[in-house]
């Protein structure tokens, strides 16, 4: 076909998968569904749209190849040493099983040996590209049971590209002494020498390469998409595969400070290449010989939805994870793979199998990649429906994930806070600035270990678990707050909490005002907007900075505008009592506060926090006393703070108040203290009026701060 005619052929085909794309959404299906049936749609089975394969393989290959460099990118090499292990023996005990019981399967179903070996085999891989993306469109792809799951997907790769190798030199070159012999150590060192050889790039060269082209974002993203695709051709070329090459690709530059820019600019260029893949995956499937191998692909295919989970499950229990964690991973294992096509599509072309066997992995393909992504997707409900049948697969003590997660429960905590992500970590360290108790929650192992390393107890796991209050101290715990923006998490979590009898106040990350006022509604007592007050924030101070900052003079002295922030150790006190001109050489020279500047203030001007402060000085001395006037409180201010405490009070039978209006009583000048309610037998009046008598067995409910109403309950009853 013609270049005209290709791209006439590529338009059609994404025009469909727009519009099935369209459909899927209204029917609320997952995308890899409809790009899938695209794929079929277009192929020869039914429109027979498709004839460039050529072009559409090269697209599909180089939307896998930046899909395994991204989470190569992804990759922390310290978590190796502690998902290495598991990736491992997860990866190969799975294979190791499914293997051995598809063979069983297939013998008992009356097919020979070597068809029997294929199939097993062919049940045995499971799709790294079509996981990856599912667990990246979830964000999960960095959580335990994401990172779990990637480990040993890689494993299944490597085993895969062994059984492909093994395949051929059995085919081609079994009549040769010792090829099988050479051929292995040929692969072998092979691999150690692309190992080798990106080691000493990471180390050497790619460092100082990346700082060179760094200043342009476009060489950047050039040169992240070259070097994918560079090294997964050399991974193929070397007789391993792409998908290898790129992981590769990806891992060295993870530990570089470019990794997240890189990553966010190629994640949409990602997606859109993978959809070729779904397409040229689909198109492909031969449909011609399936019909008389339905019954067994029913049973081969129930056996990798259940099976395969089941046997994950197992091992990682015996290793001590929690059973949530491990149906998580379990289920990325419950569908073949595009690898398990090849290896059968290999073995007919070398006369192992027959067409009918070749029918019969491909729908077991089709039937396991349609229901495994519904099951991935829906995996939370599932896990909750499913939780107390999987306590078998549980040791009592799941000691992998609650190495770290105690030591909270015999003590008040002032906060649990819910996500270490951006926003969360910012939380975290403001709060712990000001000497508060927190206790973090979070699934991804990096922000655990980072907060960890920092005394900060943080456990694993996602508080739309239900078991998670298990290892929470919810009863000594004053708020729980949750960073995390998802409707439906922060109303289940309301519910849970809730369910539970929390006592404490909630906090809730909004990302509208409508999901405001729904938080508000389910009981919220705080919602943060973060969106919105930054963006009032950063307004506040460039208006300010407009009219207050003077122009730039040709002389050796800069202008900043800082903002005093709440925890300041200088918050409170006048300019005369801040030496922050002896200190850092640097002058005031205007306050900005509620919309008003004060220009050249005094010595006696009280600083407050939220102030924005003019400051004027040589260059280098500016952030060094921006530093300097928001340094912490060192006093021990933040371990005992005053705090609205709520409480009763009686009024005594023989009270001289009796009959008294609360104006009269001057009751807020007189204690400090505000009444907000009155017990009156069986009545409660609340927001009693100033010209509310006082009658005899009165209970006021009374608020003020914790010294206020502790000198009131000293004079109880009044």
């Amino acid at each position: 076909m013609s270049h005209g005619h290709s791209f006439y052929e590529i338009a059609a085909i994404l025009g469909l998968a727009t519009f099935l794309g369209i459909v899927g959404q209204k029917l609320r299906q997952p995308l890899i569904i409809m790009f899938l049936a695209t794929g079929i749609l277009a192929g020869p089975s039914c429109l027979g749209i498709i004839a460039s394969y050529a072009q559409i393989e090269l697209l599909a290959q180089m939307g896998i190849a930046l899909l395994l460099f991204i989470v190569g990118l992804k990759l922390d090499l310290h978590l190796v040493r502690t998902t290495g292990p598991v990736a491992l023996a997860t990866g190969l005990g799975q294979i190791v099983f499914t293997s051995i019981i598809g063979f069983v399967i297939a013998i008992g179903m009356g097919m020979t040996v070597i068809t029997s070996a294929y199939v097993s085999v062919a049940l045995t891989f499971s799709s790294t590209i079509i996981i990856v993306k599912l667990l990246s469109d979830k964000k999960e792809i960095d959580s335990l049971h994401g990172q779990i799951a990637v480990g040993f997907l890689i494993v299944q790769d490597i085993a895969a590209i062994l059984a492909l190798v093994g395949l051929t030199t059995f085919g081609s070159s079994l009549s040769e002494e010792g090829s099988v012999m050479r051929t292995s150590l040929l692969i072998a060192g092979k691999g150690l020498g692309l190992l080798a050889f990106v080691g000493v790039l990471m180390r050497y060269v790619l460092p100082d390469l990346l700082r060179r082209i760094a200043h342009s974002q476009e060489m950047l993203v050039l040169f992240a998409i070259a070097w994918a695709v560079l090294l997964g051709a050399g991974g193929e070329l070397l007789g391993f595969s792409k998908e290898v090459g790129a992981f590769l690709a990806g891992v060295s530059l993870a530990s570089t400070e470019y990794r997240d820019s890189i990553g966010g600019r190629l994640t949409s260029l990602r997606d859109f290449l993978l959809l070729f893949f779904f397409i040229d995956l689909g198109a492909r499937l031969d449909w011609s010989t399936v019909g008389s191998q339905v019954n067994a692909a029913i049973w081969f295919s129930l056996f990798v939805l259940i099976g395969n989970p089941l046997i994950v499950l197992i091992i990682m229990g015996v290793m001590g994870y929690r059973r949530r964690t491990a149906l998580m991973a379990g289920l990325t294992v419950a569908q073949i793979s595009e690898f398990s096509l090849i290896v059968a599509a290999l073995g007919l072309s070398l006369g192992h199998i027959s067409p009918e066997t070749m029918g019969l992995i491909t729908l077991v393909g089709v039937v396991t990649i349609f229901a495994s992504t519904y099951m991935i997707l829906y995996s939370g409900p599932l896990y909750r429906f499913l939780s107390k049948p999987l306590l078998i697969f549980e040791r009592r003590n799941p000691y992998r994930e609650t190495v770290g997660d105690t030591g909270q429960e015999m003590r008040m905590v002032d906060v649990i806070l819910v996500g270490l992500g951006n926003y969360g970590s910012g939380l975290a360290k403001c709060l712990s600035d000001r000497k508060k108790d927190i206790v973090g929650v979070d699934f991804d192992p990096i922000a655990l270990q980072k907060w960890r390393s920092r005394g900060i107890s943080a456990l694993y796991g996602d508080i739309a678990d239900p078991e998670i209050h298990e290892q929470l101290p919810l009863r000594k715990a004053r708020w729980v707050v949750n960073t995390v923006r998802d409707r439906e998490l922060n109303l289940s979590l309301i519910h849970l909490l809730k369910s539970l009898g929390y006592g404490g106040k909630v906090a809730l990350t909004a990302t509208n005002r409508e999901e405001a006022g729904i938080y508000e509604e389910a009981g919220a007592h705080v919602v943060f907007r973060p969106f919105r007050d930054a963006a009032e924030q950063a307004a506040d101070a460039l208006t300010h900075a407009m009219d207050v900052l003077p122009e730039s003079v040709d002389w050796p002295i800069a202008f900043r505008e800082i903002r005093i922030q709440s925890g300041s150790a200088f918050a409170g006190k006048t300019l005369k009592s801040i030496p922050v001109r002896s200190m850092t050489g640097v002058s005031i020279l205007a306050v900005s506060r509620a919309g008003r500047v004060h220009y050249d203030p005094g010595p006696d001007f009280q600083i407050y926090p939220g102030d924005r402060l003019v400051i004027m000085g040589h260059p280098g001395e500016l952030r060094e006393a921006e530093t300097f006037l928001n340094q912490m409180q060192e006093q021990e201010i933040f371990n005992t703070p005053e705090r609205f405490v709520i409480a009763e009070i009686r009024i005594a039978d023989n009270s001289r108040r009796i009959g008294q209006t609360l104006a009269e009583l001057q009751f807020r000048q007189r204690y400090a203290a505000t009444v907000v309610g009155i017990h009156r037998g069986e009545d409660q009046i609340t927001s009693p009026g100033p010209n509310e008598k006082l009658e005899q067995g009165d209970r006021l409910v009374v608020i003020g701060t914790s010294e206020a109403i502790n000198l009131l309950k000293q004079q109880e009853p009044l």
